[in-house]
């Protein structure tokens, strides 16, 4: 649409209420919509366009810029990302800035400006990526995610989903690696679509419905997403277990909880108990110890592997909010893993791309004893899914076009009782009930 000084400074103003960065950016952003009702779709279109657009390349434009403030970090990328021409901006930028930033040069920029990432990540980074390869993960975390959709299998089926969006004229395709998956090319209002409104479509990306394939819950099974927030991995868990057996949803925010609840609702499910905890360590959770088939542990985490969907995070965490995270994730790890029967399946996964919130977490479980990996790309192949990382899952994407997702599976040994025989001196004799 045609840019003009109202619509400009609406931007600016947006721009300026997210750039403290204290709070998520869509959520700001949300909130200066509810300010100003009167604005209409186009308006608001190009205002979070350019909000986001500036989100994701804020460290370079802040170097072409002679002052960073959210005007002339607007200009920047109505040049820079959107090719805007100087005749176009004459009316809203004085002839010496525009030039000032077409002159910047941006030949030689440090990598953590190059890949906009924050100095900290690149160091946590740089033991196991190249700085090449980070610069490609950081270029790619930069683009806009695609829209992808999950089909509901307890009511529909992929093929004719897609054929019917497609008579309907939108363009999609299945995702690359989900069953269940469906990519929009744009992004239409499917929140208004009669398949969504009936509960055959889940907004959810690729990487993520990935993780209902991995735990495996099955027709019966007593299952618990620990985790659950707003419930997209609860419901595709539901769905493979045919809506039969019993998921218990767990969260410790009310708010995320009551996002399950129409969602719920729509997907036409009877086994999901979504339950409101205080912690890992409620006696709710507690009383299930030992009893469930299966767990899965999507950890609150960093979030640096949204940063397409969520680019103003990088700058809301640091070191010391990672080091806090990680301590929660081994504890909720801790705590979900009591929760399983011997031979019972135990999902850890985060949207990170830090070794200490992902492998570090589940090799300190493992070294404890009582667990032993299940490979993932061998769970993958054996659904004929095209898709090998190792025997842990890291998707990125640079190289898989999802989201940032880790997971690994768990499988709880079936272990003898042990009892304490005798102990001399400080020798301690363990033997094994027969």
């Amino acid at each position: 649409m045609e840019l003009t000084p109202p619509l400009l400074q609406l931007a600016t103003q947006a721009l300026d209420r997210v750039l403290d960065f204290k709070r998520p950016a869509d959520s700001e952003l949300s909130a200066f919509f509810r300010d100003h009702k009167k604005l209409g779709p186009r308006e608001r279109a190009f205002v979070a366009e350019a909000v986001f657009g500036v989100l994701r390349r804020y460290r370079y434009l802040s170097v072409v810029v002679p002052a960073a403030n959210p005007r002339t970090l607007i200009i920047a990328w109505l040049i820079k990302a959107r090719g805007m021409s100087g005749a176009t901006l004459e009316q809203f930028a004085k002839p010496e800035l525009v030039q000032h930033i077409r002159d910047a040069r941006t030949d030689d920029l440090p990598l953590a400006v190059a890949a906009e990432l924050p100095e900290w990540v690149i160091e946590k980074l740089q033991p196991v990526m190249s700085d090449a390869d980070i610069l490609v993960l950081g270029r790619a975390l930069q683009l806009p995610a695609p829209m992808d959709v999950r089909v509901n299998a307890y009511k529909a089926d992929r093929d004719t989903v897609l054929a019917q969006l497609r008579e309907e004229g939108l363009a999609v395709e299945p995702t690359p690696y989900s069953p269940w998956g469906i990519r929009f090319k744009e992004h239409p209002a499917i929140n208004r679509h009669p398949l969504f409104l009936d509960g055959s479509l889940e907004v959810q990306d690729d990487g993520s419905q990935l993780l209902a394939l991995l735990l495996g819950a099955r027709r019966g099974e007593m299952v618990c997403d620990f985790c659950a927030g707003a419930g997209g991995k609860t419901l595709a868990i539901g769905a493979m277990m045919a809506s039969s057996g019993r998921l218990y949803a767990f969260d410790v925010a009310e708010k995320r909880l009551a996002k399950l609840k129409p969602r719920l609702a729509r997907s036409g499910l009877s086994n999901v108990m979504p339950q409101l905890i205080a912690s890992e360590n409620d006696t709710r959770v507690k009383r299930l110890a030992g009893k469930l088939d299966r767990a899965l542990v999507d950890a609150p985490c960093s979030g640096l592997g949204t940063l397409r969907r969520n680019p103003n995070l990088k700058f809301r965490q640091s070191p010391e909010s990672v080091a806090v995270l990680t301590q929660k994730q081994a504890s909720i790890l801790r705590a979900a893993a009591k929760l399983l029967k011997p031979g019972g399946r135990l999902v850890y996964a985060t949207c990170s791309l830090l070794p200490e919130e992902n492998e570090a977490i589940v090799e300190a479980l493992l070294a404890e004893g009582g667990f032993t990996l299940l490979p993932v790309n061998e769970l993958l192949a054996q659904n004929k899914i095209d898709l090998d990382t190792g025997a842990m899952l890291r998707l990125s994407p640079a190289v898989h076009g999802t989201d940032g997702f880790f997971a690994a599976v768990l499988v709880k040994l079936a272990l003898a009782p042990i009892r304490q025989m005798s102990q001399i001196g400080s020798a301690a004799f363990w033997l094994l009930d027969r």
